[in-house]
């Protein structure tokens, strides 16, 4: 793991840059104490960086679940009542993990993940636009297309003109300049400037354009448009931060259904997340997704018990993680230690960053997600590929991540149907001769009952006088609903003087008495039809 330290080093330290807004984003967005989002920050990158086995993704408090936690605070009387759901969603994920449910994550179109990874960054991109221009309503990590303050994504970014902080927009520009410098032309000069990155440049020339311009009327950036990390005035003020759960509560029934829909919810939004890690992994490692719900779910525990949020992978952190080079999970670990350290040594330092130049940062690598040429590529592949990936992108810009994940994998199940539905058999016309219709119908490998629609409309098209070959030659598997059509269909057979034969590699038969009767010969433990 430390062989790849000159890589993983200068990727944590992005990933901390563009951690640090969005634990404190997420957690004013979930009306929780702002400390909450970065002990959630830090257990997800120390805990879960440690006992995951993905090597580029990170963890840590998610968009995705705000909402479910600024409702469950006030139903459950209070932020310590909360933390014991926190907690019980951590065992909870455990034992979907034990239970090996983690295989869930395989079954999600690459249609979908790809349409989750464009969306995000789409979002990214017009979530951070107001931000860069020091329009700040919306706290960071939010998601959502209608925001708390009453504004849609749309909307916000058209208030941009009205609200535009000169400070903040001058030193975003400058900020954004030095990054696409850094990516674009000195990171192919020389290692000095692969190692240095130039998101922590950004950040330095910020911090210090801050303090040159502190004392001017046009110029300055004011205190709501910097970082805002809690500082303690001493150790015992600091430890007074970590709230601890209230287990008293947890013979409250509304605990427990809160706890099992934060579980479901981080298990999937994680699940959906290490699927697309491991896309954008250009070393195309594999994790283990149900290592992965056990390290989140340990890491979910400890976070309930300090008195930090739920935690999920988050592909924001993990994207930024990728795109900077990180290679192992060390990156990820190190910028949870980086969140540690800089809230107990310079908090104050931490609050002279602009959110402008954070919002640079988050810009690029939400294009880096959004490339237009990604459009040009799944509309080639075909309305297959193209219908549930556009599907998924416009339903998380116009709602959130995970309605819009559903709505693409809905449309992916339609279209998977419908490939069902065309492919459950090939019927070919081989003759016309002696006014009998010679007609062969070739069952495809697997027919469900998925198919029964298909095959019922093409036995009910087939007229009088048809000599009709069913053959089963290459299938493997038979849905009873379908031997139970053809069943049935005898009976239609009889009344228009079809004629049946039936191939299989168990032999031809004509005109079968009983399809049932044929199928069920078979030994019941042999699960094909040869």
């Amino acid at each position: 793991m430390f062989k790849n330290l000159k890589s993983d080093l200068p990727a944590s330290i992005v990933v901390f840059f563009v951690a640090l807004p969005l634990c404190l984003g997420i957690a004013l967005a979930s009306g929780a104490p702002l400390f909450s989002g970065l002990i959630a920050g830090i257990v997800g990158g120390i805990v879960v960086g440690a006992l995951s086995g993905s090597k580029i993704g990170v963890s840590g408090p998610a968009a995705g679940l705000a909402a479910i936690v600024l409702t469950a605070i006030g139903s459950l009387g209070g932020y310590q009542n909360f933390l014991v759901a926190v907690v019980i969603a951590g065992i909870i994920q455990i034992v979907f993990g034990i239970l090996k449910a983690g295989v869930i994550g395989y079954y999600f179109p690459s249609s979908v993940i790809k349409g989750m990874l464009t969306g995000i960054g789409i979002i990214i991109i017009l979530k951070q636009i107001p931000h860069f221009f020091g329009y700040d309503s919306e706290p960071e990590g939010a998601d959502s297309f209608i925001e708390a303050s009453g504004e849609n994504t749309f909307s916000a970014i058209l208030h941009i003109v009205d609200n535009i902080t000169i400070g903040s927009m001058i030193i975003g520009f400058i900020g954004l300049g030095i990054i696409l410098l850094w990516d674009k032309v000195l990171a192919k000069k020389a290692k000095f400037f692969q190692v240095i990155q130039g998101p922590l440049v950004a950040v330095v020339v910020g911090i210090i354009y801050v303090v040159l311009t502190s004392g001017s009327d046009s110029l300055s950036i004011l205190d709501k448009h910097l970082v805002s990390v809690p500082v303690p005035e001493d150790t015992t003020s600091f430890l007074n931060q970590f709230s601890f759960p209230n287990f008293s509560a947890i013979t409250n029934t509304e605990v427990w259904i809160v706890a099992f829909t934060m579980a479901l919810v981080a298990s999937l939004e994680t699940l959906l997340c290490v699927e697309a890690t491991d896309k954008l992994d250009p070393h195309k490692n594999v994790t283990p997704t149900n290592r992965e719900l056990l390290a989140q779910g340990t890491g979910n525990i400890i976070s309930g018990l300090i008195g930090g949020l739920p935690i999920t992978q988050v592909i924001v952190r993990s994207s930024a993680n990728i795109q900077s080079g990180g290679r192992t999970k060390l990156s990820a670990i190190i910028h949870g230690f980086f969140l540690l350290i800089s809230v107990i040594l310079i908090p104050r330092l931490l609050n002279l960053i602009p959110l402008s130049v954070l919002a640079a940062i988050l810009l690029v690598v939400g294009y880096k997600l959004a490339k237009p040429s990604l459009f040009k590529i799944m509309y080639g592949l075909g309305w297959k590929q193209w219908l549930p990936f556009i599907t998924t992108v416009v339903g998380i810009v116009f709602t959130d991540l995970l309605i819009g994940i559903s709505l693409g994998l809905l449309v992916g199940i339609v279209v998977v149907l419908l490939k069902s539905y065309q492919n459950s058999h090939f019927l070919h016309i081989e003759d016309n001769n002696n006014g009998k219709h010679q007609i062969k119908m070739t069952l495809a490998e697997e027919v469900t009952f998925f198919n029964k629609g298909a095959i019922l409309k093409e036995l009910d098209r087939l007229p009088k006088d048809t000599y009709l070959e069913i053959n089963l030659i290459k299938t493997r598997y038979l849905d009873n609903d379908v031997i139970e059509i053809l069943e049935d269909f005898l009976l239609i057979a009889e009344e228009r003087n079809i004629d049946i034969k039936l191939v299989s590699k168990r032999g031809v038969v004509e005109n079968p008495a009983s399809f049932i009767h044929f199928f069920n010969e078979r030994p019941k433990s042999d699960l094909s039809l040869s």
